[in-house]
């Protein structure tokens, strides 16, 4: 047996715009899993991948828009006190945010995932164990992604519908058959303060403030003490641009993630 999520359909093809976005139907479990038990961490490899077209529906990177919508996106969680003190943050700024959170992490701290979904936030699938998955054959990719999407599942009662790759690295290939197989676009970025490194709060608030615009959508990592130290400041500098904080799926056209209807099937 396996478990099916099925999703309302949304209308037509994703592109990189608001118009036509892909909604769901069916994202299939129950695949084998991997052994491999990583922790995230480690230097990204990928940015943003050279063969990624403007129109390509699998894809997106940013949106192209009128409103003056901004995405902040929160890799690498759930973390235990940081992502506690973030979402404290975003409470006091009335700001939606998605958190693309890595599997053996919601199965380590499921009420935090919780949490996130109770506050009104999207959270997106970010693989089990924050692999390179390029390199992955097309049976361990799925396992990667399925069990994290069960993860998430079980803790908040509904399943990611957006994908992003550990440091970005996921081949057109990938991205393509994740999209039709799953009808799961990958989520990548235009934004990226390159937090990983460290460099402090200010710079960081300094880098998203110099790259965000409406349509954006913002890399960062809750995993990170300083990036979380320079949200106060972040948030506050791009409302005061009239920018509004919205989730993924708000910014591509789609409903609120908590306002979609799944429900889980078994199949044989």
């Amino acid at each position: 047996m396996s478990d099916v999520f099925e999703r309302p359909p949304l209308g037509g093809p994703a592109v990189v715009s608001r118009r036509g976005m892909i909604g769901g139907t069916a994202a299939l479990l129950g695949l084998p899993l991997l052994p491999r038990m990583a922790e995230a961490g480690g230097r990204p490899q990928i940015a943003l991948p050279n063969d990624l077209g403007t129109r390509e529906p699998s894809t997106i990177a940013s949106v192209k828009i009128s409103q003056p919508l901004v995405a902040m996106t929160f890799d690498d969680g759930p973390h235990p006190t940081n992502t506690p003190r973030l979402l404290d943050m975003l409470r006091e700024q009335k700001a939606r945010a998605t958190f693309y959170l890595i599997g053996n992490r919601v199965a380590q701290w499921p009420k935090l995932a919780a949490r996130i979904a109770d506050e009104g936030h999207e959270i997106g699938n970010h693989s089990w164990s924050h692999p390179d998955l390029s390199g992955y054959g097309d049976a361990a990719m799925y396992a990667q992604i399925d069990r994290t999407t069960l993860a998430i599942w079980q803790a908040t009662g509904r399943p990611p519908v957006t994908f992003r790759p550990p440091y970005g690295a996921f081949t057109k290939r990938q991205r393509s058959m994740l999209h039709e197989s799953r009808r799961m676009p990958t989520i990548l970025w235009d934004v990226d303060p390159r937090d990983w490194k460290r460099p402090g709060s200010a710079t960081v608030t300094t880098r998203i403030l110099k790259g965000a615009h409406r349509g954006s959508i913002v890399l960062s990592h809750d995993i990170h003490r300083g990036t979380v130290d320079a949200m106060p400041e972040t948030l506050g500098a791009l409302a005061g641009r009239g920018l509004k904080f919205v989730a993924v799926s708000e910014i591509i056209g789609w409903p609120r993630w908590q306002n979609r209807a799944f429900r889980r099937v078994e199949t044989s």
